[in-house]
């Protein structure tokens, strides 16, 4: 049965530098309900496909597991996730607070090609701000308009991106970045019952092709993908588009499925699915759920 609340993201911590199509703050307050609805408090949190990351960074600040390990493939996001977790994100804040925003500025550093870290994120959070709806994809452009017709500035929030940036720092210690498949991830770790691991695949399965054009890195087996999920001593939550096809992949694997809705980046009211082993939590009162949120025993 589709749960038919849609969460107000407005009252959820926003602690991501990116835009991120496809972001999931939405489901912030389904996950911690998730994580206090296991018997002890996970020891490892993997996020396998983590894009903007905003459910790694909710489990890192609000200690919902002992480490958590964010994993991306794109080289120019995890740039971004390795800066931001190091010592040098200082630096990429200055550059930050000192950027000033001009069509001619934002060309010159998109222009640059240095392969430093340093160099890589700064560039990186520059196109996710500029470009149309943060899309960071090969064939993505520079925005005109901008919000309110006040062109690339209307976008650029040195400020706050300065205090995320700098907040994410503060707790480095409880954060690893790997660059790589999320999929290797999975498996390395398939042995370890006390790891949960959310999964959010940035690409689009049942024929759709949206991710084509959303995302660098846009093909994945699917089927690989649902069969590390089952082979995974842990508990893992999994999101996808409610299609047929992903609904048929779930069956097969003998999972768990339940709707959730949600608004995209325009306000259309969506669903998408939640895929576990048992999604009980899922369908759990308001008043109940809070109840999760004392604590793990």
């Amino acid at each position: 049965m589709s749960d038919s609340r849609i969460v107000n993201v407005a009252s959820i911590p926003k602690r991501s530098p990116f835009r991120y199509p496809g972001g999931k703050t939405w489901l912030v307050p389904k996950a911690r309900t998730w994580l206090r609805s296991l018997s002890s408090k996970p020891k490892l949190f993997l996020e396998p496909f983590a894009g903007g990351g905003i459910i790694s960074l909710t489990v890192a600040f609000e200690k919902l597991a002992d480490h958590v390990v964010i994993c991306e493939l794109d080289p120019e996001v995890v740039a971004v996730w390795r800066v931001a977790t190091s010592r040098d994100c200082e630096i990429l804040v200055e550059r930050i607070l000192r950027f000033e925003v001009s069509e001619s500025n934002v060309r010159a550093v998109l222009a640059r090609e240095s392969g430093e870290d340093g160099d890589i994120a700064f560039r990186t959070i520059i196109k996710n701000r500029m470009f149309h709806g943060g899309i960071l994809a090969p064939g993505s452009s520079l925005m005109k308009s901008g919000e309110n017709g006040k062109g690339l500035s209307s976008r650029w929030y040195a400020k706050t991106l300065a205090m995320r940036l700098g907040a994410i720092a503060d707790i480095r210690d409880r954060i690893t970045v790997i660059e790589g498949d999320g999929i290797s991830l999975m498996t390395s770790h398939k042995e370890d019952s006390s790891t949960a691991t959310f999964i959010d695949p940035p690409y689009t399965a049942a024929g759709k092709k949206a991710g084509s054009r959303l995302y660098r890195y846009n093909e994945l087996n699917h089927g690989a993908l649902f069969s590390a999920a089952k082979a995974m001593s842990g508990d893992f939550l999994m999101t996808y588009d409610n299609a047929d096809g992903v609904r048929s992949l779930a069956n097969e694997h003998g999972f768990d499925t339940e709707e959730i809705s949600m608004k995209n980046t325009h306000h259309a009211k969506m669903t998408e699915l939640l895929i576990g082993r048992d999604l009980s939590w899922a369908r759990l009162r308001d008043k109940e759920a809070k109840q999760l949120s004392l604590g793990f025993d």
